[in-house]
């Protein structure tokens, strides 16, 4: 299908299916023509000599390379000729100019925003902000060198994945690449994102989609479709980030240009993954253009109604059919071209769960007499069920799951819809070959870090996990409809790294604004306010928006790095959205999918400056879970590897009203981790497990001040401020104690007890028990490679969160509890130990012991 080169006999075949047309014409552009909206060459197709069941067809030999393509077609349309027998659901116009839906590159407009020229009366293309486009033709003599480039397939449960814009992350002025907004701007960029620990970046849409689909002035700016989750052709890059494109060069230029970020991103052990739209296209509903899939065969390519009508579950007026044989043929076909021609390593399905819904389908002759279909020649249970109905063994997500070239690519699924169908846990996986974003993970862990009073502990301890409750067990919750009933044989078989953790996303609040806004601000939309999510589940700490309130800053300061802890430091595999590590904020505007402005662009000088200090705390909880193998599990933590903690070791509170969440994790070398959240606005003091010869080292503080709230020695901090720090904090650590701030997290590491163990043996131990950590230069960090990931031990039963207080790590690695006489001591002497540790708090950091303040609700 498509144009495709014949190379023995110097020719270019043309291939398109509709198999409705009555007529079809291949047309040929100039790109001069192009611009002044008229064909150059148009060329009649004959159904007799030109036409193979559905498909038309044609081969032209010699043919000038540097033309531009598209199609008209003929036949049918249901509000045209409204007496014609079986002309519900076509929607055929010969004036329309067709885009190939297997074109490579295609051409229109080659500056992103730019609108096209209007040309005079008559010309083809819709308006200045719906100019004509073609596709570009095949041309030999252009293959791309990868240079030996190979797949990396790296483990999902290591993958560290940054969510990000191509236009914004380098469109800022401060990024200073010689071509901002671009793949080639984006290559320039690269090392940025090793130097942060990212090795998987998941690509916002960079398909071909039309950036003016949405263009109307408002107050003081323009309305675009920034994000691209409106795609006009699947097979082809986005030319308007594309260097080449603005340049002028040819389309092989843009694609090869996509082929080299690709390259350098594997060059640097970085995975990419793309964020595709198969649930909807460009074209809207019955109101929308004709581009492509409505001009060619719309009975086979969206779903509709008897009457024509468009179902609408991706809330974008239409709905790709995507079971249909044809589009699921056309949707794998896709994805194999991604993955063979252009190398990237996986993909995320925007509200997949449309791919499991049953297909419309038509009788491609009239219905006669037939009594299987109705009086339009539409057949109701094409799939064996009513049109729309969710399949528990859907045909396309079966076909991606066994295909052989995308065996080993990364499946991920957004799996809801905007019809209320939720999947999450249950999604179609085949023996475990899809993840999902996990958007309980988001919304529990949000609740627990803003102190919320209800079940928030239990449920945060399940998700720190990997969520077993949603992806081991078996039997669905009461009020999970799709897991009770067609999705049943899906729920669980998998492991924490089909949960892709996270806490922000490209829709929604930045990790920044959601600790500064409890209300959306999203007047700049233009909508009214009226867009965007209002349950947002977040907090302002004191004061909605900006502040200079001291207090206010401080707390906005630890939640922030509360967040990131309960994000990297939980298994699972975790998801960043670009800008959230050096704070990056919209204003509280939560939907800016319309904005090409400073409120999506990333922020390179914010990112150098730091001017809080969360930069490098992120940078570094990133390289901590990247070098540290207990972090990253494909298999979920038994009861001999982690117990739960409370204000005492083995003694958590899983009741509604605990704001306190402790845990250790052991790992295969005698060591492990300590970790806590405390969620109170009071300071609470957590007596730590003892582990026999084992002493705790302070990794992280939340509650300090910047930079001593990462104490590794960088461009910062020396290794002697960071163990003149630790120093200051042993006496506490010794005696099994420490006191945490309101609203703060805590990571301490297992480290050899020096003082009780023979001097023969304590370097060796030391190395053993924790990976060196060298001092950083020039600003920036290593690559922070993670050792390989040693099997875990078969999974067991998550702990039920209800029954009360857990078991600790292993009976031959952790000391029990001390006796009930410490205990009393340690409770009765809480307040005063708490001055103290405010007071050493302070002494660290150089700043005054922080006040307590009030929880939210």
């Amino acid at each position: 299908m498509g144009a495709t080169l014949v190379d023995e006999q110097g020719a270019i075949n043309f291939a398109i299916y509709a198999s409705s047309a009555s007529s079809v014409s291949l047309v040929l552009f100039s790109e001069d023509d192009l611009q002044a909206g008229r064909t150059t060459h148009k060329i009649e197709l004959d159904p007799e000599l030109n036409r193979t069941g559905s498909v038309w067809h044609i081969m032209l030999p010699k043919l000038d390379t540097t033309l531009l393509y598209g199609f008209c077609m003929g036949g049918r349309h249901q509000d045209k000729d409204i007496d014609a027998p079986g002309a519900a659901g076509h929607r055929y116009d010969e004036g329309s100019v067709l885009l190939d839906p297997y074109a490579t590159a295609i051409i229109g407009r080659r500056v992103f925003g730019q609108l096209g020229p209007y040309g005079p009366g008559g010309a083809l293309g819709l308006a200045r902000t719906w100019p004509q486009a073609a596709c570009v033709l095949p041309t030999p003599g252009t293959a791309f060198d990868w240079e030996g480039d190979r797949p990396l397939n790296l483990p999902l449960e290591d993958l560290v994945i940054y969510e990000m814009h191509v236009r914004g992350f380098t469109w800022d002025a401060s990024s200073k690449v010689s071509s901002p907004g671009t793949f080639a701007g984006m290559t320039e960029r690269l090392d940025y994102l090793t130097t942060l620990g990212i090795n998987a970046i998941e690509l916002q849409p960079v398909h071909e989609f039309n950036e003016l689909e949405y263009y109307q002035v408002r107050t003081d700016e323009y309305r675009y479709n920034y994000w691209g989750y409106s795609t006009v052709g699947f097979f082809a890059p986005m030319a308007r980030y594309s260097a080449a494109a603005a340049a002028g060069r040819p389309g092989a230029d843009i694609v090869n240009e996509f082929k080299t970020l690709v390259k350098e991103c594997h060059r640097r052990g970085i995975e990419v993954i793309l964020d595709v739209v198969f649930n909807h296209t460009a074209e809207g509903n019955e109101n929308g253009p004709s581009i492509s899939f409505r001009g060619l065969d719309n009975r086979v390519y969206y779903m509709l109604a008897p009457e024509g009508q468009y179902y609408n579950y991706s809330g974008c007026g239409n709905t790709l059919n995507c079971n249909h044989p044809v589009v699921r043929k056309f949707v794998l076909d896709a994805l194999r071209y991604w993955v063979v021609e252009m190398h990237v390593d996986g993909f995320r399905f925007d509200l997949g769960s449309i791919m499991t819904r049953a297909h419309s389908l038509w009788h491609p002759s009239l219905p006669g007499d037939d009594p299987t279909l109705t009086p339009q020649g539409i057949i109701p249970d094409g799939s064996g069920v009513p049109t729309g109905t969710p399949l528990s063994d859907p045909p396309l997500v079966e076909m991606i799951s066994e295909d052989p070239v995308l065996r080993n690519t990364k499946l991920i699924a957004e799996a809801w819809d905007c019809d209320g169908l939720f999947q999450v846990g249950a999604f179609p996986h085949y023996g475990g070959r899809w993840a999902e974003w996990n958007g309980s993970f988001r919304d529990t862990v949000r609740q627990f870090i803003k102190g919320t009073e209800g079940p928030f502990a239990s449920a945060f301890a399940s998700a720190v996990c990997g969520s077993p409750t949603i992806y081991a067990e078996a039997e669905p919750g009461e009020g999970d409809w799709w897991g009770n009933n067609g999705g049943r044989q899906w729920r669980g078989g998998r492991g924490p790294q089909h949960s892709i953790n996270f806490i922000t996303a490209h829709d929604g609040f930045t990790l920044a604004d959601l600790v500064a806004f409890n209300e959306k601000k999203n007047q700049r939309n233009g909508e009214g306010n009226r867009d965007g999510e209002n349950h947002n589940l977040s907090w302002n700490c004191g004061v909605e928006g900006d502040t200079r309130k001291p207090s206010v800053v401080r707390l906005r300061a630890r939640q922030m790095r509360n967040l990131a802890a309960a994000l990297l430091l939980s298994h699972g595999t975790p998801m960043i959205l670009m800008g959230d590590e050096y704070g990056h904020s919209k204003g509280g505007n939560n939907n800016t999918y319309c904005h090409d402005s400073a409120l999506n662009w990333f922020s390179w000088d914010q990112a150098a400056t730091d001017p809080t200090g969360y930069a490098r705390y992120f940078r570094h909880l990133v390289h901590f879970r990247r070098t540290h193998a207990e972090l990253r599990r494909s298999s979920f933590v038994h009861a001999g590897a982690i117990a739960w903690h409370g204000k005492l070791p083995n003694e958590p509170d899983w009741t509604e009203e605990s704001r306190l969440v402790a845990y250790t994790l052991s790992n295969s070398s005698g060591g492990g981790l300590y970790i806590a959240f405390n969620t109170s606005h009071k300071g609470q003091i957590v007596q730590l497990p003892l582990w026999p010869n084992r002493t705790w080292q302070l990794i992280s503080d939340s509650g300090q001040i910047a930079p001593f709230d990462f104490l590794v020695p960088d461009e910062i901090l020396s290794e002697e401020e960071v163990a003149t720090a630790r120093q200051k904090v042993s006496m506490w650590l010794s005696d099994g104690m420490y006191a945490m701030l309101p609203y703060s997290s805590l990571l301490l590491e297992s480290v050899p007890d020096l003082d009780t163990m023979p001097t023969s043996r304590r370097a060796t131990a030391f190395s053993a028990a924790a990976p060196a950590v060298t001092a950083r230069s020039n600003g920036k960090a290593g690559s922070g490679v993670p050792p390989q990931t040693t099997t875990a031990a078969a999974s067991s039963p998550p702990p039920s969160f209800s029954q009360g207080p857990q078991s600790g790590p292993s009976t031959d690695s952790v000391v029990s509890a001390a006796g009930s006489s410490k205990a009393s001591h340690v409770q009765s002497t809480a307040a005063s130990v708490l001055s103290n540790a405010k007071a050493l708090a302070a002494k660290i950091s150089g700043s005054p012991a922080q006040p307590s303040l009030e929880a939210s609700s």
